[in-house]
């Protein structure tokens, strides 16, 4: 039992806040009001604090070595949009309950031969034909997965047979067509996508004449640093029409943007992960190399534009990183820079939060998690600056409060494993995945 007195909670379904006690038994929020007097409880003072839900990043690749960055940076749920539900069955099981982060995931990826990935993993599968693509979705539903993940270069026809078996199980869909040269936004929305990641497939919709790999006369065709308003509305009123879900990751291609000047802060957390000799080793060379700037980067403005519009016409925009992908998506932190890219795009600090906390939340339909709320999950972070002023104070965090449990940052550190465990618990996992017939990749 604990008792956060006297702290600013934060309302996130209205944004305003009052001093407020937050009375918290097992992993519940059982009572929020001013002046609440208990006795045998655990009390902290959170006097000039402000308590804001725990934050959601809703588009990562989580792994155990790096689970407890996330954590330690505030965020206590993850949506993880591609891996293995294999590997993550302790962390599902858990739900919350550990220190690493409560993980809503997708099983492996669902691609189109010869697979932007190479071919057929524990993490990814190519699929040529409808009957494979129903007997991977049976495998995916058997083992578990929350929901559907399909990649660019999976046919139409098979695309279509992969969401009319997730529909016969209640899942979403979701999908990643960056590369996809059959396939745009408004296809997938008729097809039956529920999420486009990324924003992925709408400016192909715009422009049909581009691709990822198409010509560098096309490409310059583009006013990638004007948005075209109009072309935007008029592709977000479709999509509007059909539910369809964005997450635009805006960090992924802004530090792909700024590559060897790519955003950073001065942290302990951010530190720790630099001070790493086994960690995130592809990170330096991708950004010497600039690795994805003219491409990916270009579209950072675009991406932005996009999301704000779908936001500001009443669709679903919410935030996620895509961590460990691209450059720098520092897990846990890359949020924190997401967050603040929502702001430069035009929402409010507030509207930005929503999309990470209440939003987010809704999107994956937990109905008492993302608010400071009695009869909700306790999963709150104690800052120290107010995040309604300057969004950047969401970095600033006094203590993580998860799933009624209270860290500091330095413990959370402390138990990141090392490098000889992670080699250990990688071995063990190589095994279970060749007693059941998959392949680990490289």
């Amino acid at each position: 039992m604990k008792l956060l007195k006297n702290g600013f909670v934060v309302n996130m379904e209205t944004g305003d806040f009052t001093r407020q006690d937050v009375y918290i038994e097992n992993n519940k929020i059982v009572k929020v009001a001013p002046n609440l007097q208990l006795d045998h409880v655990e009390v902290m003072d959170c006097t000039d604090k402000w308590l804001i839900p725990g934050l959601i990043d809703m588009h990562v690749h989580i792994k155990k070595h790096f689970a407890n960055y996330f954590t330690a940076a505030g965020i206590t749920t993850v949506r993880n949009t591609a891996g293995s539900i294999i590997e993550l069955k302790p962390f599902i099981d858990a739900n919350g309950s550990e220190m690493e982060p409560r993980v809503i995931s997708a099983d492996r990826m669902i691609d189109g031969p010869p697979g932007l990935w190479g071919d057929d993993t524990a993490y990814n599968i190519n699929v040529d034909n409808a009957d494979l693509a129903r007997q991977e979705v049976a495998r995916q539903i058997e083992l578990g997965t929350h929901f559907i993940k399909v990649y660019g270069w999976l046919d139409p026809e098979y695309m279509k047979v992969v969401v009319e078996e997730a529909r016969k199980h209640n899942l979403e869909v979701s999908s990643d067509i960056i590369y996809s040269k059959k396939v745009d936004a408004l296809l997938a929305a008729d097809i039956g996508i529920d999420w486009l990641e990324h924003c992925s497939g709408i400016i192909q919709a715009m422009y049909p004449q581009w691709t990822m790999d198409a010509p560098k006369e096309i490409w310059d065709t583009i006013p990638w640093d004007q948005p075209n308003e109009e072309l935007i509305t008029n592709i977000c009123k479709q999509l509007l029409k059909k539910d369809i879900k964005l997450c635009p990751t805006i960090v992924l291609y802004d530090q792909m943007r700024l590559a060897d000047q790519y955003w950073t802060i001065n942290h302990e957390i951010v530190d720790h992960m630099e001070n790493s000799d086994y960690l995130f080793k592809h990170w330096p060379q991708a950004a010497h190399a600039k690795q994805g700037q003219a491409t990916l980067g270009i579209q950072t403005k675009t991406i932005q534009k996009i999301a704000y519009t779908y936001y500001k016409m009443g669709g679903t925009v919410v935030t996620g990183t895509d961590t460990p992908a691209g450059i720098y998506t520092y897990p846990g932190f890359a949020l924190h820079r997401e967050l603040q890219l929502f702001v430069d795009a035009g929402f409010t600090p507030v509207e930005a939060l929503q999309q990470a906390t209440i939003n987010a939340a809704k999107a994956l339909k937990i109905a008492d998690l993302g608010d400071i709320k009695e009869g909700f999950i306790a999963d709150l972070l104690v800052l120290n600056e107010n995040p309604l002023i300057h969004i950047e104070n969401t970095m600033k965090i006094d203590q993580i409060v998860k799933d009624g449990e209270m860290y500091t940052i330095p413990e959370l550190l402390g138990n990141i494993p090392t490098e000889q465990e992670m080699n250990d618990y990688i071995s063990e996992l190589i095994k279970t995945f060749e007693q059941q017939g998959l392949y680990a990749g490289n």
